[in-house]
């Protein structure tokens, strides 16, 4: 496999798009540094009348006072140098922090490593003589070598300190040894449709390395279905924010930036589909610091659980068998059930129905309820259906296990 191949993680659009938008409809009126709109050019002769209707006004009777003074002028090439001049700077800024990633799998023999991918990584954090670095878990989460690469050049060797499959995020640690330059996070809770976005990574490998992109915040919330085997069953949405901004294979884990050059995303999808541009996807920053600092502290994300493995009820075939009332068209089958439900009476064919009397009907909702709203050692009142009766039971949620 070449240098040039990456574990890219990316989502296809389905045929029917379960995404939902909130983002809302925008005007945007070019300001000068006064916060004034600027002069937009027009050509010809039209272009001399309006300097000059705006520089000392038409039709102004003799007597009037003279109010040109009172109006800004700045020319459109003076409002994108003004503009260029902070992307180069918040770029400057974020750079050096910006690494390359290079994960590796040793062959069947254990002696040898192959290259399985590159992707991209930001240092933000030193603790001693530890380095910090959050990429996504994609690109390291196959890997038993990882090598980092950083904006000088320098190989070093990494260690993977933690991981999360939910999130896909990973934080790996380096020697800090004369490193000096670390990202600052910025607020994505802040973040427009309109404002500019700059994205920084190593597509399509190390000779791209550092490799900017510029464009806008299509959607600072874009919800995506993601399923987690490939199967087209979705497992999770992910909240994330939508640019058009290029991100290509090997951005995964690089920079999201604003204009004031901080790290306000985390590079991770974009939708692989012929005929598609300009959508790709980051994690918010501000999603991402809890997880990150989960990582550090426990090497993963602590999550509640039940112990059930689930399916939709509506996507299963044979379901008179279940001996349901008619009334029951949702719900989730349990294929099987370990641990905390199977302590609490749960059992493969149950269908449940409700989690402390919320409907639930796939395993998305299901997993928004526990990891959003319920805790580790929590119990759940779960309603479900075996033979045809109905029943209730408590279960005392345990500790996820990592995937």
């Amino acid at each position: 496999m070449s240098l040039f191949d990456d574990d890219f993680y990316t989502t296809k659009l389905p045929r029917k798009p379960r995404w939902t938008h909130n983002g809302t409809a925008f005007s945007d009126v070019r300001r000068s540094r006064s916060g004034m709109p600027a002069v937009v050019a027009v050509s010809g002769a039209a272009a001399a009348l309006l300097m000059a209707s705006l520089l000392i006004g038409i039709g102004t009777h003799r007597d009037e006072p003279d109010r040109s003074a009172a109006v800004p002028v700045m020319t459109t090439g003076d409002s994108y140098q003004w503009k260029e001049d902070r992307i180069v700077g918040a770029v400057e800024q974020v750079k050096p922090a910006v690494v390359s990633i290079v994960s590796a799998m040793k062959d069947e023999g254990g002696t040898e490593a192959q290259s399985i991918g590159i992707g991209s990584g930001v240092l933000f954090q030193k603790d001693g003589d530890r380095a910090y670095i959050v990429t996504n878990n994609h690109v390291v989460q196959s890997a038993t070598q990882i090598e980092v690469i950083l904006a000088t050049g320098e190989h070093r060797k990494a260690k993977l300190k933690g991981k999360d499959l939910i999130t896909d995020l990973a934080v790996i640690e380096i020697d800090s040894a004369g490193i000096k330059a670390y990202a600052e996070f910025g607020d994505s809770e802040k973040l427009k449709a309109g404002q500019t976005a700059i994205a920084i990574g190593s597509p399509l490998g190390l000779r791209f390395a550092q490799t900017t992109t510029v464009g806008v915040i299509s959607s600072p919330h874009q919800k995506i279905p993601i399923s987690f085997a490939g199967d087209g069953n979705y497992d999770w949405e992910m909240d994330v924010i939508q640019t058009d901004a290029a991100i290509n294979q090997g951005n995964s884990g690089g920079a999201l930036v604003n204009l004031d050059g901080q790290v306000i995303g985390i590079n991770s999808m974009k939708v692989a589909e012929t005929g598609v541009e300009g959508l790709g996807f980051a994690i918010p920053i501000n999603s991402a610091k809890e997880t990150i600092a989960s990582l550090i502290q426990y090497g993963k994300v602590k999550r509640p659980y039940m112990g059930i493995t689930t399916d939709p009820l509506r996507s299963y075939k044979g379901a008179e068998v279940l001996k349901l009332p008619d009334s029951v068209k949702n719900g989730l089958i349990v294929i099987d059930a370990v641990g905390p439900a199977k302590e609490a009476g749960l059992a493969t064919n149950d269908v449940i129905t409700e989690l402390d009397g919320k409907p639930v009907a796939d395993n998305v909702t299901l997993r928004q309820y526990l990891y959003g709203q319920k805790k580790i050692g929590d119990s759940i009142k779960v309603t479900y259906y075996r033979n045809g009766k109905k029943a209730t039971v408590t279960v005392e949620l345990g500790e996820k296990k990592e995937d």
